[in-house]
């Protein structure tokens, strides 16, 4: 039987996981052999390797990582529903503060700015003073900009509290991924990562119960008012279960004193074994360290680190858009939203409303069912990229190379196309209404395989430094789907629903995702590559990952 990090010492106490996993010189290949005496899941020795100590955030019980990423989750959801929220209150905006409609989508659109380029800085700032203050703090410059949004009377008051709400929870971008790779191990990040992704994409079906929260004039408050009491509630949850997660894993693990090595087992296919400076790890032992008591876990401080620099992680983040599997995110993300989310929501209130569907504007929202069904329908597959990676792990006898997760995506590679060409023609031919709802579905159901393993596979392959990487992700993103959004309504309506929805946006759409293929069958040298070049030389100096001690 193989060994958990849910088993417990003979004292009572929580047993301290062991492993001697170790990655080799091309960044993503792991060695993932289980040596006497470790700890493994899934066939696998547990990968980042853990210090001897109960605070390390890898030592934590499941329950409170899962409390952790579940706060995490929430916070994302909370923050892109109350991005989006307020869509259908546009014209009701136009009239009340007496602006025209295109002024009163700003009130959309610079808060979608301040939410994506908010990471710019606050990524930077929970490197420095660690994960909790900036988690706490972002939640309660959110919780203001709410306030604010609730109780203000002019425009310019509405919008200036909807960009101070969207800057502080645009970290709710970043910093689950972060904590996800701060307190899970490889095997488990996949699923994770997964689960936050959905919570994330959610968000985006606001707009249909913030419509029906109009009931009497000015109503429109009450979506502020509905967040604000849930946000209240997740910031007591956070204070009380978010522990700083910033750990100096690489000093405790050298103040341990050497023992003798455990030889790992050889593999079955010598000319697979990883490529690495070291052989095996050795086990160390010191005297095991006191778990910090709960109420110093609730100090608003977190860990400094005067090595980071604030200046020079946002200057290095622009570099991390020359790593292919990086912009391989981008474009999916950008791609996905800029190209499915926006074209479904800007075409189908116009189509459902005119003959021959004749739908009231009451009902234009339901598309957002189609996202919801869809997403719903791929949470089930969350833990498969990480079981397929496990079961090729095993299989090439227990190297673990980054690509093995790919594999999954393959269905989501073909059906996304189809269902863009499925709602493009539905619209462009008046075909029954059943063809939006199953070409939306589709493509978000897609999507979703798109989001969550593009971020695991890039955070496998090349993590010298997993925050710039988000900084990168989160303004290329940001950029290329509003880019392709701004003016999206307007190629639509003068070429057509075919010609651009089923024809360009899929071949758009096409390119992207074939590009899976690619990174399966070259990936490997793609990292090597990557792995020998002046760029992560230059991320090297600053590089996040455990030590390999010698």
């Amino acid at each position: 039987m193989e060994n958990t990090t849910e088993s417990h010492a003979p004292d009572g106490g929580r047993h301290l996981v062991h492993s001697h996993a170790h990655e080799g010189a091309i960044p993503g290949t792991v060695d993932l052999r289980v040596a006497e005496g470790d700890d493994s899941a899934l066939g696998q020795a547990l990968f980042p390797v853990p210090a001897q100590d109960p605070n390390d955030p890898l030592q934590w019980s499941t329950f409170k990582k899962m409390m952790i990423l579940i706060i995490c989750c929430l916070y994302s959801f909370l923050g892109n529903a109350a991005l989006l929220g307020p869509a259908p209150y546009i014209t009701l905006f136009s009239e009340l503060f007496e602006v025209s409609p295109a002024e009163a989508s700003g009130l959309i659109s610079y808060p979608n700015l301040a939410y994506g380029f908010g990471s710019l800085f606050l990524v930077p700032l929970y490197l420095k003073y660690g994960r909790r203050p900036v988690m706490l703090g972002s939640m309660l410059f959110f919780i203001a900009g709410l306030i604010g949004s609730s109780q203000a009377n002019s425009f310019s008051g509405l919008m200036v509290a909807r960009v101070f709400a969207a800057f502080g929870s645009g970290v709710c971008e970043a910093i689950p991924v972060q904590l996800v790779n701060d307190i899970f191990f490889l095997h488990e990040r996949g699923k994770r990562i997964a689960y936050y992704t959905v919570a994330l994409c959610l968000g985006a079906i606001a707009p249909l119960p913030s419509a029906h929260m109009l009931i009497e004039p000015y109503s429109w408050r009450l979506f502020f008012y509905v967040v604000l009491a849930f946000s209240l509630a997740l910031f007591i949850l956070a204070f009380l279960f978010v522990e700083e997660t910033s750990y100096d894993r690489k000093a405790h693990m050298l103040s341990e004193t050497p023992s003798e090595d455990l030889a790992v087992p050889n593999s079955n296919n010598p000319e697979k074994a990883v490529e690495s400076t070291h052989e095996v790890a050795p086990t160390r032992t010191t005297s095991v360290p006191k778990r910090t008591p709960f109420i110093k876990t609730l100090s608003p401080l977190g860990r400094v680190d005067p090595t980071v620099s604030l200046f020079g992680t946002m200057a290095r983040s622009f570099t991390y858009f020359l790593v292919p599997q990086v912009m391989w995110v981008i474009t999916s993300f950008g791609i996905f939203i800029g190209l499915g989310a926006f074209a479904f929501n800007y075409t189908f209130p116009i189509k459902i409303t005119n003959p021959p569907y004749n739908w009231t504007e009451a009902d234009s929202g339901l598309n957002a069912l189609a996202t919801l069904i869809g997403f719903v329908l791929a949470v089930p597959f969350a833990p498969t990229s990480d079981h397929l990676a496990a079961r090729l792990t095993r299989r090439n006898g227990g190297i673990r190379e980054a690509e093995m997760r790919l594999g999954v995506m393959l269905p989501a590679m073909v059906i996304a196309p189809a269902g863009l060409i499925l709602y493009g023609l539905t619209a462009q031919y008046d075909l029954h209404w059943l063809g939006y709802f199953f070409g939306a579905g589709m493509t978000q159901w897609a999507a979703y395989f798109y989001f969550s393993f593009t971020l695991a596979y890039a955070v496998d392959s090349y993590n010298a430094n997993t925050s710039e990487l988000l900084i990168a992700m989160n303004l290329g993103k940001q950029a290329i789907s509003f880019g392709l959004s701004v003016n999206l309504l307007e190629w639509v309506l003068e070429r057509g629903y075919a010609v651009v929805i089923s024809g360009i946006f899929t071949a758009f759409l096409i390119l992207n995702n074939v590009m899976l293929v690619v990174f399966m069958v070259w990936g490997k040298k793609i990292r090597k590559a990557m792995g020998e070049s002046w760029l992560a030389k230059f991320h090297g100096r600053h590089r996040e990952q455990e030590p390999q001690v010698a």
